[in-house]
């Protein structure tokens, strides 16, 4: 039977980000895929947000995404605009990239990391025992695994089969959307009703992208070209000649989230972990964000340098945060009907998210920017998003974002060189010393003060901050990083 440290179940956005995470950690991994390539049967998601753009910009790989996509202030709430401009980060805007290019250069990035595919076949199940896993395959072959990662989507095949409630809320409201030619020209551009978004955008080509409410009635069948014919018809009067659909797809505004994100040496990720209706953009952001939270802590534990309760952070630090994602969308979804009374509400909500402390609040929310993981009192920094600093360093300048391409737990010094002894955890964290003069800003709470030292974790977020001693630091670095050699 071959064998894995870790077998990643979906090799969409959140697997691909996980695999990429455990392969420059040196853990040996796999992805199995149901897809014979990365070729995707439409665009899909259509944008990166700014803490995503960043945890890319970590890897050293930004660039790739950057050079196909238009950056554009296309952040809102329910298509209420939200100035990003004036953020604290050199990703101030949302990158417009299809998720079928963002899967693709992602992959490429994957594939030079040396991460196997066993592609055109599907986890169906696993016996998980005292030292690991059989996971069962779809062509009747198995593989051995110290951890299994359920990336495999709202449907989870690894969720239920793991016996992981997935609690929330039924849909309400069901919508198409769809790349298809029309041979009349259509009435582009986005209409609100008492249905829901209605939307006509160009797309490739003679292709128009859609996406058109339909009645809610329990749906479950794939749609087809008749279904999105008639929801045309019923929202504009007409299809506008519809034919010829690249694809098609349902989706709803059903709002659920795994009750445990780890079961014993089963892991949830991405939209195996919570599903949400589509609006704003959250979706392919908040999976590859937790795929960069749970890699490296995944990968020491599978290394043997941490201990397995390292593990239960993952759900501590993650499951808050697609907590509110959920309610967000939710809220969000509600301002999208078009009657009078939503009307007025949504006016309203413009209203104040037109003014500054408002504004800042929900475009840290949405982007990403705000999230802060609770690690206990102590300075602003303590738990939230390392700023990308230019520093001066003994080798010359170097960006704070530089020190994190290896997906490596950093010491920054800014202090005097020599100040800290962390002979016992040499192996593991870098030690670097450097010097930086400018302010501390931080999105949504603005300036803070300049600390001695931070301790950077691999995902970007600080660990202990320092205030010209080493109090607290054997202790963080133990807890994040394992024991340190005698």
């Amino acid at each position: 039977m071959t064998g894995h440290a870790v077998v990643i179940a979906g090799g969409g956005p959140t697997g691909l980000m996980l695999a990429g995470e455990l392969a420059l950690a040196g853990v040996d991994v796999a992805i199995v895929e149901r897809r014979a390539s990365q070729e995707l049967d439409g665009s899909r998601a259509g944008g990166l947000h700014s803490r995503t753009i960043e945890v890319l910009d970590q890897r050293g790989i930004a660039d790739r995404f950057l050079a196909e996509g238009q950056a554009m202030q296309g952040l809102g709430f329910s298509g209420i605009p939200l100035d990003i401009s004036d953020f604290p980060t050199r990703h101030n805007y949302t990158l417009a990239l299809w998720q079928s290019h963002f899967e693709r250069i992602l992959a490429a990035w994957v594939n030079e990391l040396g991460v196997p595919f066993y592609r055109e076949r599907e986890v169906t199940g696993f016996a998980e025992d005292g030292t690991g896993l059989d996971v069962e395959l779809s062509d009747g072959q198995s593989l051995r695994a110290d951890y299994l990662a359920g990336c495999d989507g709202g449907r989870s095949v690894i969720r239920k089969a793991a016996g992981i409630e997935f609690p929330g809320w039924d849909p309400s409201v069901s919508s198409l959307v769809a790349e298809a030619e029309m041979s009349q020209e259509p009435q582009w551009g986005i209409r609100y009703d008492e249905g829901g978004t209605q939307a006509l955008g160009r797309g490739d080509g003679k292709r128009a992208r859609v996406v058109v409410s339909e009645r809610y009635a329990g749906q479950t069948d794939e749609p087809t070209l008749g279904d999105l014919s008639r929801a045309l018809v019923a929202v504009w009067g007409t299809d506008y000649g519809v034919h010829s659909p690249t694809w098609i797809s349902r989706f709803t505004d059903m709002t659920r989230q795994a009750a445990s994100y780890r079961q014993g040496r089963v892991l949830l990720a991405g939209d195996a972990a919570h599903v949400h209706y589509p609006v704003g953009g959250q979706g392919l952001n908040v999976g590859v964000q937790d795929a960069v939270n749970l890699g490296w802590k995944l990968a020491q534990v599978a290394k043997g340098t941490a201990p397995e309760d390292l593990l239960d952070t993952y759900h501590a630090e993650r499951h808050p945060v697609a907590a509110r994602v959920l309610q967000n969308t939710m809220a969000q979804t509600a301002l999208t009907r078009g009657d009078a009374r939503t009307g007025a509400l949504r006016a309203t909500m413009s209203e104040l998210l037109s003014m500054g402390e408002p504004r800042k609040r929900f475009t840290g929310m949405i982007s990403g920017l705000d999230i802060h993981y609770d690690l206990g009192e102590g300075h602003p920094l303590l738990g939230r998003r390392m700023p990308d600093l230019d520093l001066v360093t003994a080798d010359g300048p170097l960006r704070v974002f530089t020190l994190l391409h290896g997906a490596r737990p950093v010491l920054l010094n800014l202090g005097e060189p020599g100040r800290f002894d962390i002979t016992g955890w040499a192996d593991r964290v870098q030690l670097t010393d450097a010097k930086y003069t400018g302010p501390w800003e931080l999105p949504v709470l603005g300036e803070v003060s300049a600390p001695a030292a931070v301790l950077i974790r691999p995902d970007g977020h600080v660990a202990w901050v320092g205030e010209g001693t080493d109090l607290g630091l054997p202790d963080a670095l133990t807890t994040w990083f394992g024991p340190g050699h005698q």
